[in-house]
Protein backbone atom coordinates (compact mmCIF):
# COMPACT_ATOMS: atom_id res chain seq x y z
CA UNK A 1 0.00 0.00 0.00
CA UNK A 2 1.66 3.16 -0.95
CA UNK A 3 0.92 6.31 1.15
CA UNK A 4 0.36 10.10 0.34
CA UNK A 5 -0.62 13.08 2.22
CA UNK A 6 -3.17 13.85 0.20
CA UNK A 7 -4.68 11.80 -2.81
CA UNK A 8 -7.14 13.93 -5.65
CA UNK A 9 -9.26 12.29 -7.44
CA UNK A 10 -10.04 13.60 -10.78
CA UNK A 11 -7.44 15.60 -12.76
CA UNK A 12 -9.23 18.50 -14.05
CA UNK A 13 -8.58 22.11 -13.39
CA UNK A 14 -10.04 21.52 -10.04
CA UNK A 15 -7.93 18.72 -9.15
CA UNK A 16 -4.59 19.50 -10.33
CA UNK A 17 -4.44 22.75 -9.42
CA UNK A 18 -5.71 22.05 -6.21
CA UNK A 19 -2.08 19.11 -6.26
CA UNK A 20 0.09 21.98 -7.13
CA UNK A 21 -0.88 24.36 -4.82
CA UNK A 22 -0.35 21.13 -2.27
CA UNK A 23 2.62 20.06 -3.61
CA UNK A 24 4.01 23.42 -2.96
CA UNK A 25 2.71 23.22 0.67
CA UNK A 26 4.94 20.40 1.50
CA UNK A 27 2.73 17.57 0.86
CA UNK A 28 3.33 14.20 -0.81
CA UNK A 29 0.46 14.45 -3.15
CA UNK A 30 -0.69 11.75 -5.63
CA UNK A 31 -3.76 12.62 -8.63
CA UNK A 32 -5.89 9.81 -9.78
CA UNK A 33 -7.10 10.48 -13.04
CA UNK A 34 -8.64 8.04 -15.77
CA UNK A 35 -8.01 9.71 -18.79
CA UNK A 36 -5.80 12.43 -19.52
CA UNK A 37 -4.83 15.60 -17.23
CA UNK A 38 -6.43 18.83 -17.73
CA UNK A 39 -9.84 16.77 -17.36
CA UNK A 40 -13.25 18.33 -19.55
CA UNK A 41 -12.18 21.42 -19.75
CA UNK A 42 -8.61 21.42 -21.49
CA UNK A 43 -9.20 18.26 -23.62
CA UNK A 44 -13.33 18.31 -24.55
CA UNK A 45 -14.73 21.74 -23.20
CA UNK A 46 -12.89 25.10 -22.85
CA UNK A 47 -9.75 25.35 -24.35
CA UNK A 48 -10.75 23.22 -27.96
CA UNK A 49 -14.39 25.52 -27.95
CA UNK A 50 -11.79 28.34 -27.92
CA UNK A 51 -9.26 27.50 -30.63
CA UNK A 52 -12.73 26.72 -32.52
CA UNK A 53 -14.38 30.27 -31.60
CA UNK A 54 -10.99 31.60 -32.50
CA UNK A 55 -11.36 29.83 -36.56
CA UNK A 56 -15.48 31.28 -36.13
CA UNK A 57 -14.03 34.84 -35.79
CA UNK A 58 -10.96 35.15 -38.26
CA UNK A 59 -13.41 33.09 -40.60
CA UNK A 60 -16.49 35.86 -40.10
CA UNK A 61 -13.88 38.65 -40.09
CA UNK A 62 -12.17 37.63 -43.53
CA UNK A 63 -15.52 37.01 -45.10
CA UNK A 64 -17.68 39.94 -43.83
CA UNK A 65 -15.15 42.77 -42.93
CA UNK A 66 -11.91 42.58 -45.21
CA UNK A 67 -13.16 44.57 -48.40
CA UNK A 68 -13.10 47.07 -46.31
CA UNK A 69 -10.48 46.69 -44.20
CA UNK A 70 -8.14 47.40 -47.58
CA UNK A 71 -7.26 43.46 -47.72
CA UNK A 72 -8.64 42.04 -50.61
CA UNK A 73 -9.18 38.14 -50.91
CA UNK A 74 -11.00 35.53 -53.58
CA UNK A 75 -13.77 33.65 -52.32
CA UNK A 76 -14.23 32.64 -48.83
CA UNK A 77 -14.69 28.56 -48.14
CA UNK A 78 -14.16 27.00 -44.40
CA UNK A 79 -13.42 23.73 -43.01
CA UNK A 80 -14.60 22.85 -39.97
CA UNK A 81 -12.18 19.77 -40.01
CA UNK A 82 -9.05 21.75 -40.51
CA UNK A 83 -10.03 24.08 -37.57
CA UNK A 84 -11.16 20.87 -35.40
CA UNK A 85 -7.37 19.23 -35.73
CA UNK A 86 -5.93 22.48 -34.74
CA UNK A 87 -8.35 22.92 -31.46
CA UNK A 88 -7.32 19.07 -30.84
CA UNK A 89 -3.76 20.67 -31.24
CA UNK A 90 -4.49 23.23 -29.02
CA UNK A 91 -5.73 20.60 -26.43
CA UNK A 92 -3.53 18.28 -26.73
CA UNK A 93 -0.69 21.18 -25.76
CA UNK A 94 -2.61 22.03 -22.77
CA UNK A 95 -2.98 18.87 -21.55
CA UNK A 96 0.86 17.83 -21.55
CA UNK A 97 1.69 20.83 -19.85
CA UNK A 98 -0.64 19.43 -17.02
CA UNK A 99 1.83 16.42 -17.14
CA UNK A 100 4.91 18.46 -17.20
CA UNK A 101 3.57 20.45 -14.00
CA UNK A 102 2.98 17.06 -12.24
CA UNK A 103 6.44 16.39 -12.91
CA UNK A 104 7.97 19.65 -11.82
CA UNK A 105 6.02 19.44 -8.66
CA UNK A 106 6.88 15.92 -7.81
CA UNK A 107 2.91 14.86 -8.03
CA UNK A 108 2.36 11.19 -8.61
CA UNK A 109 -0.20 10.64 -11.00
CA UNK A 110 -1.97 7.14 -11.00
CA UNK A 111 -4.12 5.94 -13.67
CA UNK A 112 -7.32 4.85 -13.22
CA UNK A 113 -10.77 5.64 -11.60
CA UNK A 114 -10.38 6.14 -7.81
CA UNK A 115 -12.92 4.89 -5.38
CA UNK A 116 -13.39 5.20 -1.71
CA UNK A 117 -12.29 2.65 0.36
CA UNK A 118 -13.08 3.37 4.75
CA UNK A 119 -10.14 4.48 6.67
CA UNK A 120 -9.43 6.80 4.20
CA UNK A 121 -7.88 4.94 1.29
CA UNK A 122 -8.33 5.35 -2.61
CA UNK A 123 -8.47 2.11 -4.76
CA UNK A 124 -6.95 2.39 -8.11
CA UNK A 125 -7.47 -0.77 -10.02
CA UNK A 126 -6.49 -3.69 -7.96
CA UNK A 127 -3.55 -1.32 -5.95
CA UNK A 128 -4.98 0.84 -2.62
CA UNK A 129 -3.37 4.03 -1.31
CA UNK A 130 -3.91 5.43 1.59
CA UNK A 131 -3.82 9.16 2.36
CA UNK A 132 -2.61 10.51 5.86
CA UNK A 133 -3.99 13.53 5.68
CA UNK A 134 -7.15 14.23 3.65
CA UNK A 135 -8.71 13.21 0.18
CA UNK A 136 -10.10 15.44 -2.44
CA UNK A 137 -12.82 14.61 -4.51
CA UNK A 138 -12.67 16.83 -7.76
CA UNK A 139 -14.45 14.30 -10.72
CA UNK A 140 -16.09 16.71 -12.56
CA UNK A 141 -19.49 16.35 -14.88
CA UNK A 142 -20.63 15.62 -17.96
CA UNK A 143 -23.42 16.16 -20.54
CA UNK A 144 -26.52 14.49 -20.14
CA UNK A 145 -29.54 14.05 -22.83
CA UNK A 146 -33.42 14.33 -22.44
CA UNK A 147 -35.06 10.63 -22.32
CA UNK A 148 -38.25 11.58 -21.70
CA UNK A 149 -38.88 13.22 -25.18
CA UNK A 150 -36.19 10.62 -26.72
CA UNK A 151 -33.36 12.70 -27.06
CA UNK A 152 -30.71 10.05 -25.93
CA UNK A 153 -27.00 11.19 -26.93
CA UNK A 154 -26.92 8.60 -29.48
CA UNK A 155 -23.34 9.89 -30.45
CA UNK A 156 -24.40 9.91 -34.27
CA UNK A 157 -27.37 12.08 -35.22
CA UNK A 158 -27.68 13.23 -31.22
CA UNK A 159 -24.81 14.72 -29.90
CA UNK A 160 -23.13 16.06 -27.42
CA UNK A 161 -20.46 18.95 -26.99
CA UNK A 162 -17.87 16.01 -26.71
CA UNK A 163 -18.66 14.91 -29.87
CA UNK A 164 -19.41 18.53 -31.48
CA UNK A 165 -15.87 18.75 -31.42
CA UNK A 166 -14.74 15.46 -33.41
CA UNK A 167 -16.58 16.74 -36.22
CA UNK A 168 -14.66 16.16 -39.39
CA UNK A 169 -17.23 18.49 -41.04
CA UNK A 170 -19.96 20.97 -39.81
CA UNK A 171 -23.93 19.86 -40.63
CA UNK A 172 -25.52 21.44 -43.51
CA UNK A 173 -28.79 21.41 -40.30
CA UNK A 174 -27.93 21.82 -36.50
CA UNK A 175 -30.38 22.48 -33.67
CA UNK A 176 -29.33 23.24 -30.22
CA UNK A 177 -31.00 22.21 -27.37
CA UNK A 178 -29.53 24.55 -24.43
CA UNK A 179 -28.84 28.11 -25.13
CA UNK A 180 -26.57 28.44 -22.02
CA UNK A 181 -22.81 29.13 -22.39
CA UNK A 182 -22.20 26.06 -23.95
CA UNK A 183 -25.40 26.29 -26.85
CA UNK A 184 -24.87 29.61 -27.59
CA UNK A 185 -20.96 28.83 -28.14
CA UNK A 186 -21.58 26.39 -30.54
CA UNK A 187 -24.38 28.50 -32.69
CA UNK A 188 -21.55 30.87 -33.11
CA UNK A 189 -18.87 28.52 -33.97
CA UNK A 190 -21.29 26.01 -36.65
CA UNK A 191 -23.11 29.46 -38.36
CA UNK A 192 -19.20 30.89 -38.88
CA UNK A 193 -18.55 27.35 -40.61
CA UNK A 194 -22.19 27.52 -42.74
CA UNK A 195 -24.54 25.19 -40.81
CA UNK A 196 -28.09 26.70 -40.84
CA UNK A 197 -28.67 26.66 -36.90
CA UNK A 198 -31.51 26.72 -34.73
CA UNK A 199 -30.71 27.81 -31.13
CA UNK A 200 -34.01 26.38 -28.64
CA UNK A 201 -33.88 27.75 -25.19
CA UNK A 202 -36.70 26.58 -23.05
CA UNK A 203 -36.64 29.67 -20.61
CA UNK A 204 -37.76 32.67 -21.39
CA UNK A 205 -34.43 34.13 -23.45
CA UNK A 206 -30.77 33.03 -24.52
CA UNK A 207 -28.18 33.05 -21.76
CA UNK A 208 -30.98 33.15 -18.88
CA UNK A 209 -28.64 33.57 -16.09
CA UNK A 210 -27.16 36.79 -17.67
CA UNK A 211 -28.61 40.08 -17.49
CA UNK A 212 -31.47 40.70 -19.62
CA UNK A 213 -30.31 43.54 -21.74
CA UNK A 214 -27.06 41.11 -22.14
CA UNK A 215 -29.31 37.99 -23.59
CA UNK A 216 -31.05 40.71 -25.79
CA UNK A 217 -27.67 42.30 -27.26
CA UNK A 218 -26.97 38.42 -28.46
CA UNK A 219 -30.51 37.40 -29.71
CA UNK A 220 -30.48 40.26 -32.07
CA UNK A 221 -26.86 39.51 -33.20
CA UNK A 222 -27.55 36.11 -34.06
CA UNK A 223 -30.63 36.62 -35.64
CA UNK A 224 -28.96 38.98 -37.74
CA UNK A 225 -26.60 36.56 -38.56
CA UNK A 226 -29.05 34.24 -39.38
CA UNK A 227 -29.06 31.73 -36.62
CA UNK A 228 -32.90 31.22 -35.97
CA UNK A 229 -33.68 31.57 -31.70
CA UNK A 230 -36.26 29.90 -30.37
CA UNK A 231 -36.64 31.46 -26.34
CA UNK A 232 -39.38 30.29 -24.45
CA UNK A 233 -39.71 27.37 -26.17
CA UNK A 234 -40.58 23.45 -25.44
CA UNK A 235 -39.33 20.53 -27.39
CA UNK A 236 -42.62 18.18 -27.08
CA UNK A 237 -41.20 15.30 -29.38
CA UNK A 238 -38.13 14.00 -30.91
CA UNK A 239 -38.19 11.25 -33.91
CA UNK A 240 -34.44 10.49 -34.51
CA UNK A 241 -33.71 8.70 -38.18
CA UNK A 242 -30.33 7.56 -39.84
CA UNK A 243 -30.08 10.77 -41.35
CA UNK A 244 -32.01 13.44 -39.44
CA UNK A 245 -33.73 14.26 -36.24
CA UNK A 246 -37.43 15.77 -35.94
CA UNK A 247 -38.40 18.01 -33.53
CA UNK A 248 -41.66 19.70 -32.27
CA UNK A 249 -41.48 22.55 -30.59
CA UNK A 250 -43.57 24.80 -28.82
CA UNK A 251 -43.23 28.30 -29.14
CA UNK A 252 -45.00 31.50 -28.43
CA UNK A 253 -48.15 29.35 -28.83
CA UNK A 254 -47.67 28.03 -31.78
CA UNK A 255 -45.81 24.40 -32.67
CA UNK A 256 -43.35 23.81 -35.44
CA UNK A 257 -41.58 21.16 -37.32
CA UNK A 258 -37.76 21.03 -37.54
CA UNK A 259 -35.24 18.77 -39.72
CA UNK A 260 -32.10 19.10 -38.38
CA UNK A 261 -29.07 16.80 -40.00
CA UNK A 262 -27.88 16.79 -36.03
CA UNK A 263 -28.94 18.04 -33.10
CA UNK A 264 -26.40 19.04 -30.17
CA UNK A 265 -27.70 18.96 -26.48
CA UNK A 266 -26.30 21.66 -24.22
CA UNK A 267 -28.98 21.54 -22.17
CA UNK A 268 -27.02 20.85 -18.43
CA UNK A 269 -24.45 18.44 -16.81
CA UNK A 270 -24.88 15.42 -14.66
CA UNK A 271 -22.11 15.29 -11.95
CA UNK A 272 -19.90 12.54 -11.42
CA UNK A 273 -20.96 10.03 -8.59
CA UNK A 274 -21.54 7.24 -9.47
CA UNK A 275 -19.84 3.99 -8.40
CA UNK A 276 -17.59 5.97 -5.87
CA UNK A 277 -17.98 4.31 -2.85
CA UNK A 278 -19.21 7.50 -1.24
CA UNK A 279 -21.62 5.65 1.17
CA UNK A 280 -19.16 3.41 2.24
CA UNK A 281 -16.90 6.40 3.26
CA UNK A 282 -20.14 8.70 4.38
CA UNK A 283 -20.06 11.08 1.45
CA UNK A 284 -23.51 12.20 1.48
CA UNK A 285 -25.16 13.76 -1.59
CA UNK A 286 -27.69 17.40 -1.15
CA UNK A 287 -31.22 16.80 -2.52
CA UNK A 288 -29.56 18.39 -5.88
CA UNK A 289 -27.36 15.65 -6.30
CA UNK A 290 -24.20 17.24 -5.23
CA UNK A 291 -21.94 16.22 -2.84
CA UNK A 292 -22.58 18.07 0.53
CA UNK A 293 -19.97 19.91 1.67
CA UNK A 294 -19.22 22.67 4.47
CA UNK A 295 -18.91 25.89 2.44
CA UNK A 296 -16.14 27.36 4.12
CA UNK A 297 -14.07 24.68 4.32
CA UNK A 298 -15.42 22.58 1.46
CA UNK A 299 -14.87 19.07 3.67
CA UNK A 300 -17.47 16.53 3.52
CA UNK A 301 -19.66 14.78 5.69
CA UNK A 302 -16.72 12.38 6.11
CA UNK A 303 -13.89 13.76 8.22
CA UNK A 304 -10.70 14.24 6.11
CA UNK A 305 -12.30 14.28 2.75
CA UNK A 306 -12.95 17.35 0.76
CA UNK A 307 -14.94 18.19 -2.32
CA UNK A 308 -14.60 20.69 -4.80
CA UNK A 309 -15.40 21.67 -8.72
CA UNK A 310 -18.25 21.25 -10.56
CA UNK A 311 -19.17 18.08 -7.78
CA UNK A 312 -19.35 20.40 -5.06
CA UNK A 313 -21.84 22.46 -6.41
CA UNK A 314 -22.21 25.96 -8.73
CA UNK A 315 -21.01 27.54 -10.02
CA UNK A 316 -20.08 24.72 -12.26
CA UNK A 317 -16.82 26.73 -13.63
CA UNK A 318 -13.59 25.91 -14.22
CA UNK A 319 -11.95 28.96 -12.75
CA UNK A 320 -14.16 28.17 -9.28
CA UNK A 321 -12.98 25.34 -9.11
CA UNK A 322 -9.39 25.72 -9.26
CA UNK A 323 -10.03 28.56 -6.86
CA UNK A 324 -11.70 25.84 -4.47
CA UNK A 325 -8.52 23.53 -5.01
CA UNK A 326 -6.08 26.26 -4.23
CA UNK A 327 -8.43 27.02 -0.73
CA UNK A 328 -8.61 23.47 0.14
CA UNK A 329 -4.59 22.49 -0.22
CA UNK A 330 -4.40 25.31 1.86
CA UNK A 331 -6.82 24.37 4.62
CA UNK A 332 -5.12 20.51 4.68
CA UNK A 333 -1.92 21.86 5.06
CA UNK A 334 -2.70 23.99 8.01
CA UNK A 335 -3.35 26.99 6.51
CA UNK A 336 -6.52 30.20 7.56
CA UNK A 337 -7.34 31.04 3.41
CA UNK A 338 -9.60 33.73 3.27
CA UNK A 339 -13.35 33.01 2.45
CA UNK A 340 -13.95 31.92 -0.95
CA UNK A 341 -17.01 34.56 -2.37
CA UNK A 342 -19.18 32.43 -4.15
CA UNK A 343 -21.18 35.91 -4.99
CA UNK A 344 -17.90 37.25 -6.98
CA UNK A 345 -17.08 34.45 -9.44
CA UNK A 346 -17.11 36.00 -12.86
CA UNK A 347 -19.31 34.53 -15.42
CA UNK A 348 -18.47 34.77 -19.23
CA UNK A 349 -19.96 33.07 -22.40
CA UNK A 350 -17.09 33.84 -25.43
CA UNK A 351 -19.63 34.10 -28.33
CA UNK A 352 -19.27 36.75 -30.56
CA UNK A 353 -19.42 39.44 -28.75
CA UNK A 354 -18.36 38.09 -25.65
CA UNK A 355 -20.84 38.00 -22.69
CA UNK A 356 -18.90 38.84 -18.95
CA UNK A 357 -20.55 39.27 -15.67
CA UNK A 358 -20.19 39.89 -11.82
CA UNK A 359 -22.35 40.30 -8.93
CA UNK A 360 -26.35 40.78 -9.47
CA UNK A 361 -28.72 41.17 -12.45
CA UNK A 362 -31.00 44.22 -12.52
CA UNK A 363 -33.47 41.90 -11.96
CA UNK A 364 -32.06 40.33 -8.68
CA UNK A 365 -31.76 43.76 -7.38
CA UNK A 366 -35.39 44.21 -8.28
CA UNK A 367 -36.40 41.15 -6.61
CA UNK A 368 -34.15 42.04 -3.65
CA UNK A 369 -35.85 45.75 -3.20
CA UNK A 370 -32.52 47.14 -3.35
CA UNK A 371 -31.94 50.73 -4.00
CA UNK A 372 -30.40 51.59 -7.26
CA UNK A 373 -28.70 53.39 -9.97
CA UNK A 374 -27.96 52.01 -13.47
CA UNK A 375 -24.57 53.34 -15.91
CA UNK A 376 -24.74 52.30 -19.36
CA UNK A 377 -22.07 52.88 -22.16
CA UNK A 378 -22.39 51.55 -25.69
CA UNK A 379 -19.09 50.44 -27.59
CA UNK A 380 -21.09 52.63 -30.27
CA UNK A 381 -19.70 55.56 -28.68
CA UNK A 382 -16.39 54.07 -27.94
CA UNK A 383 -13.48 54.83 -30.29
CA UNK A 384 -11.37 52.23 -30.09
CA UNK A 385 -14.04 49.74 -30.78
CA UNK A 386 -15.23 52.34 -33.85
CA UNK A 387 -11.62 51.68 -35.26
CA UNK A 388 -11.47 47.78 -34.83
CA UNK A 389 -15.52 47.42 -36.26
CA UNK A 390 -16.53 45.89 -33.27
CA UNK A 391 -19.20 48.61 -31.58
CA UNK A 392 -21.81 45.39 -30.61
CA UNK A 393 -22.69 45.25 -27.00
CA UNK A 394 -22.13 47.80 -24.13
CA UNK A 395 -20.79 48.25 -20.41
CA UNK A 396 -23.72 48.32 -17.91
CA UNK A 397 -23.13 49.02 -13.98
CA UNK A 398 -25.24 48.64 -11.20
CA UNK A 399 -24.74 51.16 -8.36
CA UNK A 400 -25.53 50.78 -4.41
CA UNK A 401 -27.36 54.04 -4.57
CA UNK A 402 -26.62 55.07 -0.99
CA UNK A 403 -22.96 53.90 -0.54
CA UNK A 404 -21.68 53.12 -4.73
CA UNK A 405 -20.90 49.88 -4.45
CA UNK A 406 -20.69 47.77 -7.01
CA UNK A 407 -24.14 45.46 -7.23
CA UNK A 408 -23.11 44.31 -10.14
CA UNK A 409 -21.72 44.63 -13.75
CA UNK A 410 -22.09 43.86 -16.90
CA UNK A 411 -20.09 43.80 -20.42
CA UNK A 412 -20.73 42.79 -23.77
CA UNK A 413 -18.13 43.30 -26.15
CA UNK A 414 -15.27 41.49 -28.53
CA UNK A 415 -13.65 41.07 -25.42
CA UNK A 416 -15.32 41.48 -22.45
CA UNK A 417 -13.71 37.95 -21.01
CA UNK A 418 -10.69 40.60 -20.12
CA UNK A 419 -12.67 43.63 -19.57
CA UNK A 420 -14.84 42.22 -17.24
CA UNK A 421 -11.78 41.78 -14.04
CA UNK A 422 -11.28 45.25 -13.52
CA UNK A 423 -14.93 45.42 -11.86
CA UNK A 424 -14.21 41.89 -10.16
CA UNK A 425 -10.89 42.90 -9.12
CA UNK A 426 -12.80 46.38 -7.37
CA UNK A 427 -15.73 44.09 -6.18
CA UNK A 428 -13.54 41.74 -4.24
CA UNK A 429 -11.74 44.46 -2.76
CA UNK A 430 -15.15 46.94 -1.83
CA UNK A 431 -14.22 49.69 -4.36
CA UNK A 432 -16.85 52.05 -4.96
CA UNK A 433 -18.01 53.39 -8.19
CA UNK A 434 -16.55 56.34 -7.41
CA UNK A 435 -13.36 55.09 -6.38
CA UNK A 436 -13.16 52.95 -9.53
CA UNK A 437 -13.59 56.28 -11.47
CA UNK A 438 -10.28 57.65 -9.74
CA UNK A 439 -8.62 55.06 -12.08
CA UNK A 440 -7.69 57.02 -15.40
CA UNK A 441 -7.91 54.72 -17.81
CA UNK A 442 -5.89 54.70 -21.45
CA UNK A 443 -7.44 56.25 -24.77
CA UNK A 444 -8.05 54.81 -27.07
CA UNK A 445 -9.02 51.88 -25.24
CA UNK A 446 -12.73 49.40 -24.97
CA UNK A 447 -11.84 49.92 -21.01
CA UNK A 448 -13.01 53.78 -21.53
CA UNK A 449 -16.42 52.47 -21.40
CA UNK A 450 -15.92 50.72 -17.34
CA UNK A 451 -15.14 54.23 -16.88
CA UNK A 452 -17.64 56.08 -18.67
CA UNK A 453 -20.57 53.31 -17.43
CA UNK A 454 -19.45 54.41 -13.82
CA UNK A 455 -20.07 58.17 -14.31
CA UNK A 456 -23.17 57.59 -16.32
CA UNK A 457 -24.07 55.62 -12.62
CA UNK A 458 -23.40 58.71 -11.16
CA UNK A 459 -24.95 61.20 -13.86
CA UNK A 460 -21.86 62.31 -15.08
CA UNK A 461 -21.66 60.30 -18.51
CA UNK A 462 -19.05 61.99 -20.74
CA UNK A 463 -19.13 60.86 -24.60
CA UNK A 464 -23.42 59.87 -24.71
Amino acid sequence: MAQFDVIIIGGGPAGYVCAIRAAQLGLATAVVEKDKLGGVCVNIGCIPTKALLHSAHAARLIAHEAKDLGVLVGDVKTDYGVAMKRSRRVADQNSKGAEFLMKKNKITVLKGTGTLEAGRKVKVGADVHEAKKAIVIATGSRVKGIPQIGLEIDKVSVISSDEALFLEQAPKTLAIIGAGAVGSEFADIFNAFGSKVTLIEALPRILPIEDAESSDVIAKSYRKRGIEVLAGAKVKKATVAKDKVTLEVEAGGETKTIDAEKVLMAAGRAVNTEGMGFKEAGVQLDERGFVKVDLKTLETTAKGIYCIGDVAGPPMLAHKGSREGIHVAEIIAGHHPAAIKYDNVPSVTYCSPEVASIGLTEEQCKERKLEYQVGRFPFSANGRARASNETEGFVKIIRGKKYGEILGAHVVASHASEMIHELVVARENEFTVEEVDLAIHAHPTLSEAVAEACLDSMGRVLHT
